[in-house]
C-alpha cells in the first residue's frame, strides 16, 4: 500500500524515484478505506532530508498512511525555507483536536542544554501529554527519547566527553518483542549524539522494558510496557551517507578533535563510499511498528482509543 503525501512535496519526486509506492492526496481521498494517520514533529534542522528518510521508512508497509507534518510554533527554523514550512507544516494548535494512529518525535540538535533551556521545551511538553490521548503510539528519536523519557519517567541524560558517533553493533534484549519481529540477534545502527541514558535507568523503572542495547553505545531501543511509547537513541532513519555529511559538516567548520565515525568507513577512509548495514534493519523495525504496534491495536474510530495512563 502507498504512502500518502501531497504531490509537490520535495520528498514525493525523490522516493517516486526509489520505485517506493507514494500516492498524492487526491487519488488517496477516492480510497474507501482508513488509512494509518501518522504524525511527524519534525525537529531536525535538515527537515527535507529527515521527511524523506522516514516517509522512506514509513512507506514500507502494506498499509496506506497519512502523513502530517508538524513543526514548532516556539521556534523558527534556520536551516528550511519558510515557503515549504508554510506550505508542508502544521503548528500544534491546527491539529490539537485531532486524533492519530501514531506520532514521531525526531531528534534535534539541543543535546547539551537542559530540557528546560530549550525554547522550545513547554511546546514540546503540551505536545507529549496530549500524545496520551491522541496519538495511539509514539515513536522518540535521539534527542526526541531523552526528552521523552525525562518528561515521561524522570530519565536523566547525560552528556558525553565525546560524541557519539559511528555504526555500532546491538544486541536484541527482548527477543519475542513485537516491534523486533525478525531481527537477528546482532543487528547494527548509526548514532550521532553528545548524551545517553543510563540502561540501569531504563531496567530499574518498573514501566519500561528494555529491548535492544550496544555494549559500546548503550540503551538503543525501549518501550514502555503498553509498547505505546517507543524510544530509540540512534538513527535507524539515516541514509548511507548522513553520517559523512555530517562528519565532513564538522571538518568544514574547522572544530577540533572531530572523530571519524565509527565502524562506518571503509579502512576509516572518508573517501570511500561506506556500507549502508543497518538499512534493512531499521526498515523492519518502523514496519514492525505500524504493524503489530499501532495497525493491529488502534481502534478504527480514533476518537474512542484509550488514553494513556503513565
Amino acid at each position: 500500500m502507498p504512502i500518502n503525501i501531497p504531490a509537490d512535496l520535495p520528498a514525493f519526486n525523490t522516493l517516486v524515484g526509489e520505485n517506493i509506492f507514494v500516492m498524492s492526496s487526491d487519488k488517496a481521498m477516492k480510497q474507501d478505506i482508513r488509512p494509518l494517520r501518522v504524525a511527524i514533529f519534525n525537529l531536525m534542522p535538515t527537515k527535507i532530508e529527515t521527511e524523506t528518510q522516514l516517509l522512506r521508512l514509513l512507506s514500507n508497509t502494506p498499509l496506506q498512511v497519512d502523513i502530517t507534518l508538524l513543526r514548532t510554533a516556539t521556534h523558527t527554523s534556520k536551516n528550511t525555507a519558510a515557503e515549504h514550512l508554510m506550505t508542508f507544516y502544521k503548528t500544534f494548535d491546527e491539529i490539537e483536536h485531532e486524533y492519530f494512529d501514531a506520532l514521531i518525535i525526531t531528534g534535534a540538535p539541543v543535546e547539551l542544554y537542559d530540557f528546560e533551556d530549550v525554547t522550545y521545551w513547554d511546546e514540546l511538553c503540551g505536545i507529549m501529554e496530549w500524545s496520551k490521548h491522541h496519538a495511539f503510539s509514539t515513536m522518540h528519536i535521539c534527542w526526541g527519547a531523552f526528552a521523552g523519557l525525562y518528561y515521561h519517567y524522570g530519565i536523566k541524560k547525560y552528556n558525553l566527553e565525546q560524541k557519539m558517533f559511528g555504526v555500532f553493533p546491538h544486541r536484541v534484549n527482548a527477543i519475542n518483542h513485537p516491534l523486533l519481529k525478525g531481527f537477528d540477534d546482532v543487528f547494527f545502527a548509526p548514532h550521532s549524539r553528545h548524551s545517553e541514558v543510563k540502561i540501569e535507568d531504563i531496567e530499574n523503572h518498573p514501566k519500561l522494558t528494555l529491548l535492544a542495547y550496544s555494549e559500546l553505545a548503550g540503551a538503543y531501543i525501549a518501550a514502555d510496557r503498553t509498547n505505546r511509547q517507543i524510544f530509540i537513541t540512534g538513527h535507524g532513519e539515516y541514509d548511507r551517507d548522513t553520517l559523512k555529511k555530517e562528519y565532513m559538516r564538522d571538518v568544514d567548520k574547522g572544530l577540533d578533535n572531530v572523530p571519524l565515525p565509527y565502524n562506518y568507513f571503509p579502512e576509516n577512509n572518508p573517501a570511500l563510499l561506506p556500507d549502508f548495514t543497518w538499512r534493512g534493519t531499521a526498515s523492519l523495525m518502523y514496519s514492525n511498528w505500524l504493524n503489530f504496534c499501532v495497525y493491529q491495536e488502534t481502534p478504527y474510530d480514533l476518537s474512542k482509543m484509550e488514553p494513556l495512563i503513565i
